[in-house]
């Protein structure tokens, strides 16, 4: 919001304060001023002069001879190469002596041999932005209007002497995105009153001796009252479509907005005096002389005033005629509608319209309008007529309208006044201060806001409609705090039990699988949650029943559903590395992935957490010392994931044979969680199968992807410490031929469950087939550590274990030493 110094002089004494003082003070309270502009970019001694007569220069075609009167004793003689130049104008004249932009000072000259006292400027030449020029100005030079004072400097007359405060408003204080706002803010920190326009004492005396009714000319009806509550009209008849008065355009280019006519101005104007926008149609373009506010039609269109077509959808808001959409609600009018020179009847629109679907409607549009932004931080109820009568008691001024009595409008409904009891306990609480009830009603006072006393140390206090961020309390003790000054809140020392912080069970966890996966020498990666419609077909998830979720409105194809695993990520990432020439990797990733059965969510989805990893290529890096030719292999990747099992004390979670979709059905296997309740599988792990491999441009790939869930349940995340063992341990090892189908992590569960406590660890350090075994056999060699805590085994022990040991497995796999 740009904020003109002299404009907002019109509403609150500032004098004694330049608008640097008044950035301080406004940033010191609250909303912070991002700059102080000064319009003037370097004139001097430029006024008004007018020129009485202009002949053709004698030896130059495009150049005149002027004689200008400048209020000075003696009249002025200039030459000037502006085709718009002519006798009797008002103009800019930029004396001996002056200064313009850039330093350009102005000096007595001779042009083609006739001598020049000054020069004749235009709008550019003295520092003005011509994109916000009125169209007619921003060429030739600048014609004022008729009744100029000659000799006024020009930084009066065009108020280039103004400061312009450009404020970055934060969401909640849009109050101040219009100039009463900004008075009202200003009134308050400075302790001044505030004078505000008054359209209804003029209004009266304007209002044209007929008995015309604006209600009888054109009617008003809402069909969407959630999205529209209040919508007014005006007519105004016998208007005439001219340039704005001058000062106005002033104010309107401090704004940073270029004036367009004396209606359109008008509209504009009263938008950013007070935050009301206003529109207004041609009333003579309106079919069956009635408005309609409603949702636009499925299929219709309208050419939007900057002449671009738009095709509308069903939820957006618009006006309407008795045929035809003529604008899109708080956003943009019409061109059917527009007004325009021949324009003689205006139909001035004031409405309160929904934020929201005016964001929805601007945003998907790309029309991004001072009018839309208002409305969608929600605009005051209690100024839609005021800033209604305003804009007509204007046009009635300065374009010689006459305004029909009343008004056409249908008026749903206000939000409920607020009205908030602040205890003099809590301010005081809350700020740290022994503040008076009398210094919290003088800043209320301030404020404008009005109260009740309920007690010596409470107050209701009554929040007028334009202030719709407070709500509560605490707001109002925010109001106490910035207006009495933040700097004189005391500084002390918190008091109170603190906790110190940590983290949580899971967040540990988490953070230690981390460490264990990089200091097993893989490389952590960050996917997007947002993936390809198609990767499910790529590699199904482990949750089949998943239906993918869709955005609404997906920036790209490849970012358009939600994952619901991770392994695709992880395959696109091998795919890149591979790409550049990087074909040893060890990669994993934890992550969310969005799980759902529903084909229409009406729920949120099941956000699970998963630990994916991805190893290929070779098992070492190239060096000197060694030879880099073993590729990595299912054990490799198994081997990391069992570090993590091993350092949670996990021992619940097997390995089973399985042949998932896209895995390769020999060298793959199902993580298996078994608990008193059943199996249960939590994961996958294994190559992936030849022909996606094929397809995707890889060598031998091995993947995992786990639920973490389970893993952090059945975590044991207390460390324990035991002494080193007093006894030796006994080693022994058995080597067994058994058919080759029977799985050797069945033979080691036998086992463990017969050797009982006295087994210490087992490993398998040999499997071997062959001929010299016969047909479908397989030979596992098992190390079998023996231990006890208290004293030390004899032989006679350890052979009864092993007896006992090779039995069980001889009754349930049938095995036989091997000889």
């Amino acid at each position: 919001m740009k904020v003109s110094y002299q404009w907002l002089s019109q509403y609150v004494d500032v004098s004694g304060y330049t608008g640097e003082d008044l950035a301080e003070k406004l940033t010191r309270s609250g909303i912070e001023v991002d700059i102080v502009e000064n319009r003037n970019n370097g004139v001097s001694d430029v006024v008004v002069g007018y020129v009485k007569m202009k002949e053709k220069h004698p030896d130059a075609d495009k150049l005149n001879v002027c004689i200008v009167d400048v209020g000075q004793e003696e009249d002025l003689q200039i030459v000037c190469g502006a085709p718009n130049v002519a006798a009797g104008q008002k103009v800019p004249v930029a004396v001996i002596g002056a200064v313009l932009p850039g330093d350009f000072k102005i000096k007595r000259a001779k042009l083609r041999g006739v001598e020049s006292q000054g020069m004749i400027c235009s709008a550019k030449e003295l520092g003005m932005n011509d994109k916000l020029l009125p169209k007619e100005i921003q060429e030739g030079i600048l014609v004022l209007p008729e009744d100029t004072e000659i000799g006024t400097s020009i930084l009066d007359v065009l108020a280039l002497n103004d400061k312009v405060l450009d404020l970055d408003l934060t969401p909640n204080r849009s109050d101040a995105l219009s100039m009463i706002g900004v008075a009202y803010e200003i009134a308050a920190i400075l302790g001044r009153e505030i004078k505000l326009p008054n359209p209804e004492c003029d209004l009266a005396s304007m209002m044209t001796s007929e008995e015309v009714q604006t209600s009888d000319r054109i009617g008003v009806t809402i069909a969407e009252n959630e999205l529209c509550t209040h919508y007014s009209i005006r007519l105004i008849e016998g208007v005439e479509v001219t340039s704005s008065p001058l000062w106005m355009q002033n104010r309107l280019m401090a704004a940073g907005i270029r004036p367009i006519n004396n209606i359109v101005d008008i509209t504009n104007y009263v938008m950013l005096e007070y935050g009301q926008p206003l529109h207004a149609f041609d009333a003579d373009k309106l079919a069956d002389d009635r408005i309609e506010v409603r949702l636009a039609e499925a299929g219709e269109k309208l050419v939007t005033l900057d002449d671009v077509e738009r095709e509308l959808e069903p939820h957006m808001l618009v006006i309407a005629d008795g045929e035809k959409p003529i604008a899109l609600a708080g956003v943009m009018g019409g061109a059917n509608s527009e007004v325009t020179s021949s324009t003689t009847r205006i139909a001035l629109e004031s409405a309160k319209f929904a934020g929201k679907s005016v964001r929805k409607t601007s945003r998907q549009l790309g029309l991004r309008s001072e009018a839309s932004l208002r409305f969608e931080k929600e605009v005051d109820p209690a100024r839609v007529i005021a800033a209604l009568n305003r804009a007509a008691v204007l046009m009635s001024e300065y374009a010689h309208g006459k305004i029909a009595k009343g008004i056409a409008e249908t008026h749903i409904s206000d939000p409920a006044p607020v009205s908030i009891e602040l205890s003099l306990a809590r301010v005081n609480g809350y700020l740290g201060m022994e503040l008076t009830q009398e210094q919290v009603k003088s800043i209320m006072g301030r404020l404008y806001f009005e109260y009740e006393e309920l007690s010596d140390s409470s107050l209701l206090v009554h929040v007028p409609s334009r202030r719709g961020d407070i709500t509560l309390d605490v707001d109002l003790i925010e109001e106490v705090a910035r207006l009495h000054g933040y700097d004189h809140i005391p500084a002390t020392l918190i008091s109170g039990e603190t906790t110190p912080g940590s983290l949580t069970r899971e967040q540990a966890i988490r953070r230690m699988i981390r460490n264990i996966m990089t200091q097993s020498g893989l490389h952590e990666v960050l996917g997007y949650s947002l993936v390809r419609a198609d990767q499910s077909e790529m590699l199904p998830s482990m949750y089949p029943q998943a239906k993918p979720i869709g955005l609404a409105m997906p920036m790209s194809e490849d970012r358009s559903v939600l994952r619901t695993s991770l392994v695709p990520n992880m395959i696109e990432t091998a795919i890149y590395n591979r790409n550049r020439k990087n074909e040893n990797l060890a990669l994993f990733e934890m992550g969310k992935v969005f799980i759902t059965e529903e084909t229409t969510l009406t729920k949120q989805p099941e956000e699970k957490m998963l630990l994916s990893a991805l190893i290929a290529g070779k098992r070492l890096g190239e060096h000197w010392s060694y030879k880099s030719v073993d590729n990595v292999d299912f054990y490799d990747l198994k081997g990391v994931f069992e570090r993590v099992l091993s350092y949670f004390g996990i021992q619940n979670i097997t390995f089973e044979q399985a042949a998932p979709a896209g895995f390769h059905p020999g060298r793959t296997a199902e993580i298996v969680l078994k608990q008193a309740e059943g199996r249960r599988v939590i994961g996958r792990m294994g190559q992936l199968h030849p022909a996606l491999q094929k397809q995707q441009d890889l060598d031998d790939t091995y993947v995992l992807e786990v639920e973490l869930e389970p893993i952090i349940a059945e975590a044991n995340d207390l460390i324990v410490y035991k002494i080193l063992p007093r006894y030796p341990s006994v080693t022994r090892d058995l080597a067994l031929v058994v058919d080759s189908a029977v799985p050797v992590g069945q033979m080691e569960q036998v086992i463990h469950e017969s050797a009982g406590k006295l087994l210490e660890s087992l490993h398998v350090f040999d499997i071997y087939s062959g001929d010299k075994l016969g047909g479908n056999k397989k030979s596992v060699a098992f190390s079998l550590v023996y231990r006890a805590a208290e004293r030390t085994l004899q032989d006679e022990e350890i052979a009864e274990v092993q007896e006992k040991v090779l039995n069980a497995l001889q009754q349930t796999f049938s095995a036989e030493l091997r000889k």
